[in-house]
């Protein structure tokens, strides 16, 4: 490991330290100033590979995690209270701190789709939308106008407050539907839908991550899209990384990276048209015959639709015998 990455890990390190001793971790002066800081540190493009570092740091990512989740969440309902109060909520978006991005996001994701999934969607789902359903809703408002949303939550509280955001609007209040439940429990549902979307958050480590794409890989209509955020880098200390390669089921059709404000990658992947024989979802991932080798992940396209920075291109992966 260089000495810039050895001074980055000990910065990082430091903000967790600091972090996990706070008494809350809902908004505040403090709260807001050292999560900041710690996403302005990760933000700039950096080589590390976290899979490839200690054991002790490994540990400090999960839990920094884990604690970025859980202040995301306060964040959320916070805000998500405050436009609750408006008489239109949706005409007052721009005072969560972050919509900026979520504006940038959704187009991203959007001009993805329509790449690689030139229909429009009759139905969407996303997997974990929360009390603040941003990605749904701009989407819904500028992107796909005339598309139902499903937001699937497992909290039922997050759920009264979303749709209290959106019940006011005449069109989106007509299109958008609220489920609480734990996805793992929703079966034949899911071949309802031409796309979902998975939350960065729902599933904090890689086994709970595969447990839910396994799950969706069993129950989602052949050639249905799924749409993945995952984290490249430093950025990786934010939120979990979604390994291409694990997506048995699917055929993964794009990875991008952005290097600007916006955090999150952004994988596509295809429902393979097959059936495919899954697994115990305690067990090993899904697998399949038309699955790619590890070696042949480094075959997948990089895709750079809006320019957001300098892309770094996917996929690093040392070809494997």
């Amino acid at each position: 490991m260089g000495c810039q990455e050895e001074l980055l890990i000990q910065k990082i390190c430091s903000f967790y330290d600091q972090i996990s001793n706070l008494e809350s971790l809902k908004p505040s002066k403090d709260v807001d100033m050292l999560f900041t800081q710690l996403v302005l540190t990760c933000i700039p493009p950096n080589p590390i590979e976290v899979n490839k570092l200690s054991k002790k740091i490994q540990e400090i990512r999960f839990k920094l995690i884990r604690l970025c989740g859980e202040a995301e969440g306060h964040l959320e309902n916070h805000f998500s209270t405050i436009l609750g109060s408006f008489e239109n909520p949706l005409d007052n978006l721009n005072i969560f701190p972050y919509y900026s991005n979520y504006l940038k996001l959704s187009h991203l994701e959007f001009t993805i789709l329509k790449q690689h999934y030139p229909h429009v969607p009759s139905q969407v789902a996303f997997v974990g939308s929360g009390p603040l359903p941003l990605t749904s809703i701009v989407l819904a408002c500028n992107h796909l106008t005339t598309t139902t949303f499903h937001n699937y939550d497992i909290d039922p509280s997050a759920n009264s407050r979303a749709l209290r955001l959106v019940s006011s609007h005449p069109d989106v209040s007509k299109r958008f539907f609220f489920h609480t439940t734990d996805i793992l429990n929703v079966a034949d549902g899911l071949k309802e839908f031409d796309v979902v979307f998975l939350a960065a958050l729902v599933g904090m480590n890689n086994e709970e991550k595969l447990r839910v794409i396994n799950h969706l890989a069993k129950y989602m209509a052949p050639g249905a899209i799924l749409m993945l955020r995952s984290a490249h880098g430093a950025r990786a200390f934010l939120y979990p990384v979604v390994d291409p390669c694990e997506l048995a089921g699917f055929e993964v059709l794009s990875v991008f990276h952005p290097t600007d404000e916006v955090i999150n990658s952004v994988v596509i992947a295809r429902k393979h048209q097959m059936s495919v024989q899954s697994s115990p979802v305690d067990q090993q991932p899904l697998v399949s015959n038309m699955i790619q080798l590890p070696s042949k992940c480094s075959e997948i396209p990089a895709f750079n639709p809006l320019n957001h920075g300098n892309m770094i291109e996917e996929l690093a992966i040392e070809e494997q015998l």
